[in-house]
C-alpha cells in the first residue's frame, strides 16, 4: 500500500502541474480572441486558423484539466442523497464508481480515440475550412485527457481504499484547498489583528511593531466613547453619578 500511495503522489503532482499550466492556455485563448476581433474590425482581415486555435485551446483546457478537477474534487456531484450518508458510505460509493465506471470508461475512450489520432497523423488530415489547421493535435487531446483522468481516478481509488483501511487521510479533506474568498477573508483578518495590535501599542505609548497596520487617525483615536443613557439609580451608563 505504501508503494501505491507513493505512486498516487506522483500522479497527483503531474495533474497538479498540468492544471496550473492550463491557466496559461485560458489566457492565450483570451488574447487570441481579442486580437482576432480587433484585427478584423480595424483591418477587415481574419483567418479560420485564428478561430480554430481558440477552440483547440478550449478543448485542451477542458480535457487536460479533467484529472486536475478530479484531484480537487470539483466534478459535479448529486449530493441530495449522499449528504445524508456517513463519510465511509460516501467513500465506498466513490470506490464503486471509480472502479466500475470511471476507469473502464477512460480505458474505452483511449482505446477508441487513439487509432483516430494515428490515422489523422499519417494521412495529414487538415481542416476542411480554408486556412484551417491540421487535425491530429486536437484529436490527440481526447486520449491524452482521458488518460490523465484515468490515472487520477486510479490515484483517487487507491487513496480511498487506504482511507477505508485506516492507512491514509480522507482524500476529500486533503484535497480541499482555500478558495479565493477564503484567502481574502484571511488577509482581512490578519490586517484587523495588526490594526488592533498597533492601536494597543499606541495607547500604551509603545512603538508600533514593524509590519503592523498604522494606528487610527488622531481624530478617530481621541473620539470619546458613546454614552449610554442613565439607569434608574441615577448613574449613567458608565457607572458615574449624574
Amino acid at each position: 500500500m505504501n508503494a501505491l500511495l507513493k505512486l498516487c503522489r506522483v500522479i497527483d503532482a503531474v495533474n497538479q502541474r498540468i492544471g496550473y499550466a492550463m491557466l496559461w492556455l485560458v489566457l492565450a485563448a483570451t488574447l487570441i480572441s481579442a486580437i482576432n476581433a480587433a484585427v478584423r474590425k480595424a483591418f477587415s482581415y481574419s483567418s479560420n486558423a485564428y478561430l480554430e486555435i481558440q477552440w483547440y485551446l478550449f478543448a485542451a483546457v477542458f480535457l487536460l484539466a479533467s484529472g486536475y478537477t478530479l484531484l480537487k474534487n470539483e466534478h459535479v456531484r448529486i449530493d441530495a442523497l449522499s449528504a445524508r450518508w456517513s463519510r465511509r458510505t460516501q467513500v465506498w460509493i466513490d470506490v464503486i464508481g471509480l472502479a466500475l465506471f470511471v476507469i473502464p470508461l477512460c480505458i474505452w475512450v483511449v482505446s477508441l480515440s487513439w487509432p483516430i489520432v494515428v490515422r489523422a497523423y499519417v494521412t495529414g488530415e487538415v481542416s476542411t475550412n480554408a486556412g484551417g489547421l491540421i487535425r491530429w493535435p486536437v484529436y490527440a487531446l481526447m486520449p491524452a485527457g482521458f488518460l490523465l483522468l484515468g490515472l487520477q481516478s486510479f490515484s483517487e481509488l487507491i487513496k480511498r481504499i487506504a482511507f477505508l483501511r485506516g492507512q491514509g487521510p480522507d482524500p476529500v479533506e486533503e484535497a480541499r484547498d482555500k478558495r479565493d474568498e477564503e484567502l481574502l477573508l484571511e488577509e482581512l483578518r490578519l490586517q484587523a489583528e495588526q490594526q488592533a495590535r498597533a492601536e494597543a501599542a499606541a495607547e500604551a505609548g509603545e512603538p508600533v511593531p514593524r509590519g503592523s497596520a498604522a494606528p487610527l487617525h488622531p481624530v478617530q483615536a481621541q473620539r470619546p466613547a458613546p454614552q449610554r443613557p442613565p439607569d434608574e439609580s441615577g448613574r449613567d451608563g458608565n457607572g458615574s453619578a449624574r
